[in-house]
């Protein structure tokens, strides 16, 4: 098993993890028991967690998790490398489906996501179910008043083209956001919050910082998308919601913040995108 970093100081005021894999391993690892990953995290002010579900699987697993536990509440969708896979078994429709009666089946389920576009993985031939996938998860956010979670991976100008067509959710977050400061200003016109990760500490990721320090205070938010995306200096190994100290004391040190004051507008823009629990 992979050694898992040591905790770091605790925050001065708490955060949410909007966004986390607490079923998902990775290397072989083992993933932390639930009710431990939880309790390590609210020790260092960590004290809530949005689980995003990737896959049917998952998103029922995210379900059950939030109805389980009073800190968790539950993203559903299908991630968008798995639209081509469906497609190709005919499955594509039938499991959007479920996507949608599991969003609409307790209001501890929050959001539609992640779902959005991939091109690093995926070739041109499976962009055309992506696409339908992603339309279809808008719709859904839509009708649900649910709160639209984005993966965007090397696609930037087709996800504003879909939103723009579609028309973009009251809510949507861009999830581990990864553009520049114009793609930034992009997202914040249509009325996206930006969530940023422990890329956001890389020493390679100044573009990065250049978006996060255009983006307003009251659009920020903070996640892991444990296990993976893991802060420095632990880059490589896996990642858990009670790393999400490294992550804010590096976004509040580009943005020439004070630590205590982003976390309460983190915390306060976390519940305006995903409501209170």
């Amino acid at each position: 098993m992979t050694h898992r970093p040591p905790a770091p100081e605790a925050l001065p005021h708490p955060v949410v993890d909007n966004h986390c894999h607490l079923d998902i391993t990775r290397d072989g690892d083992t993933a932390l028991p639930t009710e431990e990953a939880l309790a390590a995290a609210a020790a260092v002010g960590v004290t809530r967690i949005v689980q995003i579900g990737c896959d049917l699987p998952g998103a029922r697993w995210a379900v059950e998790a939030a109805n389980d536990h009073a800190a968790i509440v539950a993203g559903v969708a299908l991630h968008p490398n798995e639209a081509p896979r469906l497609a190709a078994a005919g499955r594509l429709d039938e499991a959007l489906d479920e996507v949608e009666a599991l969003a609409a089946s307790s209001d501890r389920v929050r959001a539609v996501g992640e779902t959005g576009l991939d091109y690093y993985r995926t070739g041109d031939d499976g962009r055309a179910a992506q696409h339908e996938s992603f339309r279809r998860h808008i719709d859904v956010a839509k009708r649900l008043d649910r709160t639209l979670v984005i993966h965007d991976r090397d696609a930037h100008d087709d996800i504003l083209r879909i939103l723009d067509e579609e028309g973009a959710p009251d809510r949507f977050v861009m999830h581990c956001f990864s553009g520049d400061a114009d793609f930034a200003k992009a997202c914040l016109d249509r009325g996206g919050w930006l969530s940023f990760a422990g890329t956001v500490t890389f020493k390679n990721a100044e573009l990065l910082r250049e978006a996060l320090r255009v983006t307003p205070r009251d659009r920020v938010l903070v996640e892991t998308d444990a296990p993976y995306l893991t802060p420095m200096p632990y880059r490589g190994r896996p990642n858990a919601s009670y790393l999400v100290p490294l992550t804010m004391r590096s976004m509040a040190a580009t943005r020439g913040e004070d630590l205590a004051e982003l976390c309460a507008a983190v915390d306060a823009n976390t519940e305006a995108a995903f409501g209170r629990w």
